[in-house]
């Protein structure tokens, strides 16, 4: 039986697409599509405070517009809530979850000498600490699920995976504390999430940004806890302005709809990006 490469996109519909998206969608299609495997999209919906249909109805015209098709329809995050519930009372089951009360505002004033993780101060562990019963009897609070890093790490032992530019990679995850996986607003924090979607849309290679690079050693371990296939990895330097400031949707970074409104042809846009040719005033990162 043939090996069939399957890649995918996976926006989350609070804004419109930058041309850094763009040159992301472009990359994981490509390398779906020269070698005669599948590219799917995925709209990532499950921020129910910002996400919005017109956002939806933008990407997919975004990346019609560039020339990408997808096999499909697209899978929405918001229809797979049962399979994110699932996957958190396995590892509840395990004892390797928790529930953290803690406000953000709590969290910055226990952080006297705060630690940095690859995505900030990393959480001290406070609600970790309190008894099941105390816990338990606090239920009603807001709260979010957090994985309980230093078990789940003891529990797997050494893991590792591979991507394309830095070549096999040993975990850490004891670096990134103890993540959120279920948040208070939402049913799925971004690491169980992709995860899971990942697996049950048999991805075998993820093409994203290099700022996700460090979040892959959070996802392996949830692969090994949930038994889940680990795919190939290809991480991509992101864009930049002119300042060398990352393109994001909340800096304004120029859409991909104004530039079709000035008159910019898609086709011709990816094809330039497809040979490095870079728009004025974006620049690619150095790593």
């Amino acid at each position: 039986m043939n090996f069939v490469i399957v890649t995918r996109f996976a926006p989350s519909p609070t804004g419109r697409l930058h041309i850094g998206h763009a040159a992301s969608a472009i990359r994981a299609h490509d390398h779906a599509r020269t070698r005669g495997g599948r590219f799917l999209l995925r709209i990532e919906d499950i921020d129910g405070t910002r996400s919005r249909p017109e956002f939806i109805a933008g990407i997919e015209e975004d990346l019609r517009w560039l020339g990408l098709t997808w096999d499909g329809p697209a899978l929405r995050q918001s229809a797979r809530l049962d399979a994110y519930t699932t996957a958190l009372d396995r590892l509840r089951g395990m004892g390797l979850l928790y529930r953290c009360f803690c406000t953000r505002a709590e969290i910055a004033a226990s952080l006297s000498a705060p630690h940095g993780g690859p995505d900030g101060p990393l959480y001290p562990g406070t609600c970790r600490r309190l008894s099941a019963a105390e816990a338990a009897a606090r239920a009603a609070e807001p709260h979010c699920w957090r994985i309980d890093m230093a078990a789940a790490v003891a529990r797997t032992g050494p893991l590792g995976w591979h991507d394309a530019q830095a070549g096999d990679i040993t975990t850490d995850p004891l670096a990134h504390g103890d993540v959120v996986l279920a948040r208070k607003d939402a049913p799925a924090s971004y690491h169980l999430a992709v995860t899971l979607d990942d697996a049950w849309q048999g991805v075998t290679d993820v093409v994203r940004g290099a700022d996700l690079f460090a979040a892959t050693d959070v996802h392996r371990l949830l692969q090994a806890l949930l038994g889940l296939p680990t795919p190939r990895y290809h991480h991509h330097p992101l864009l930049t302005d002119a300042a060398g400031k990352r393109l994001a949707k909340r800096d304004g970074a120029p859409t991909l709809a104004a530039l079709r409104d000035r008159g910019t042809d898609g086709i011709a846009l990816a094809d330039a990006l497809r040979a490095g040719r870079l728009p004025d005033g974006t620049a690619a990162a150095s790593a």
